[in-house]
């Protein structure tokens, strides 16, 4: 059975309103995926909610919730429904076109997860009925960004419909998983900002990894580690050119002896908090970054000062979304640790440097500091990996600082 999954985002499911429905996306959504099912593939949708709906309908929960943070499993239960109005409105559309399909939630699917509700992980997909359908010459239109652990409806994070249509692909054993999205493919840099940005033909496993988790919005992190680790092909393609060929991310190729740099990424989802004067003693760090694994609060950059009359203090970033559920730990750990406050700054940008040439490589780290002071660019934090280096900046600079980056490497060339 040649069977292939193709993944459709929320631009390419966008309509109006629900009361005044603009069905034309909706429909070349359909028209493609059945000329997909004409060249003799065995074909599963994963599709996202509509346009912005789920930004909407978490701002909803907020402003309802007041001076409260949301319930996650109550969140869960409300953001997933955007993604059964995308199944619905799609396998209407197949219908009407004269096609088999049929839509399911992650539940109906089998997608089984673990409790944790808004970051959940995928546990195990239960592919029987999926494959008795595919079998019956069904399209099968999967909800994306959710699944079910104890008969409670989880989410992935955002954009964890990436990561239904890896997930999928890999169980499936399919030939590959078509992500469709509003770009031509992976950029060297955000062609907004840099209207020289190249795109790139093809890209490794862990050099799209790093960009994704560096704030490229392609597609979301974890899928590519996943796609890694089950060697999952894949084709990031414009869903407005769905005929133009776009990005291949697969495995490593052998590079040549230059420094191969992929891309310049930024996010600006960043916040930075710093607890200041923490007693220096063996445990404090252990402690503050309990207390936030605890609230499953993911951490990105952390920096330490130096010790000065037996105090010290730290600073860290985390995604803006979990900024004031941080906050709160962070009162009660300076409370506990008798530090003296705790600050909070989201005017950050987070600007990374990506490419599998840093390993054999010397001096692209001092190159990447002279593009920022070349524009006279202050650089609040550094982090590094084998293959990435990232600082951290003012909000207000990112603009200038990619264009400077991208063109000091000759990324557009």
């Amino acid at each position: 059975m040649k069977v292939i999954v193709q993944k459709f985002g929320g631009s390419s499911m966008d309509i109006d309103s629900l009361t005044n429905p603009n069905p034309q996306r909706i429909k070349k959504v359909a028209r493609k995926i059945i000329s997909t099912r004409k060249k003799g593939y065995k074909v599963a949708v994963v599709v996202s909610a509509p346009g912005k709906m789920t930004d909407h309908l978490y701002s909803a929960a907020l402003v309802t919730a007041g001076n409260s943070i949301p319930s996650s499993r109550e969140l869960d239960m409300l953001l997933s429904t955007g993604e059964q109005i995308s199944i619905s409105l799609l396998t209407v559309a197949l219908h009407d076109l004269g096609a088999k399909a049929i839509s399911l939630t992650g539940h109906q699917l089998g997608i089984v997860t673990d409790r944790s509700h808004t970051k959940a992980k995928i546990k195990k997909i239960n592919t029987e009925r999926i494959r008795k359908l595919l079998d019956e010459d069904y399209i099968v239109v999967v909800a994306g960004f959710q699944g079910e652990s104890k008969k409670d409806i989880t989410t992935l994070g955002r954009g964890g419909s990436d990561l239904t249509a890896v997930a999928l692909t890999a169980v499936l054993k399919a030939e590959c998983c078509e992500i469709f999205t509003d770009v031509d493919g992976v950029f060297t840099a955000d062609p907004r900002i840099v209207p020289g940005a190249k795109k790139l033909p093809r890209i490794s496993y862990e050099e799209m990894l790093e960009m994704a988790s560096s704030g490229a919005q392609v597609m979301q992190a974890r899928s590519l580690g996943f796609a890694q680790k089950y060697n999952v092909p894949i084709h990031v393609r414009s869903s407005l050119k769905i005929n133009r060929p776009g990005t291949l991310i697969g495995g490593e190729k052998k590079m040549l002896e230059k420094v191969v740099i992929s891309g310049v990424t930024y996010d600006k989802n960043q916040a930075k908090i710093s607890i200041v004067d923490l007693p220096d003693r063996p445990g404090v760090a252990a402690y503050v970054f309990g207390a936030l694994t605890e609230k499953n609060i993911n951490i990105d950059m952390i920096i330490q000062s130096a010790s000065k009359n037996g105090k010290n203090s730290i600073s860290f970033t985390v995604s803006c979304d979990d900024l004031k559920k941080t906050l709160e730990v962070m009162r009660k750990v300076k409370q506990r640790l008798k530090a003296k406050q705790v600050i909070a700054d989201d005017k950050i940008a987070k600007i990374s440097l990506v490419g599998v040439g840093m390993r054999t490589h010397a001096g692209v780290a001092a190159k990447m500091f002279k593009a920022l002071a070349d524009k006279k660019i202050n650089i609040e934090m550094i982090s590094t990996s084998e293959i990435k280096i990232s600082c951290v900046i003012r909000e207000r600079e990112l603009k200038k600082a990619v264009q400077s980056i991208h063109r000091k490497f000759n990324l557009g060339k």
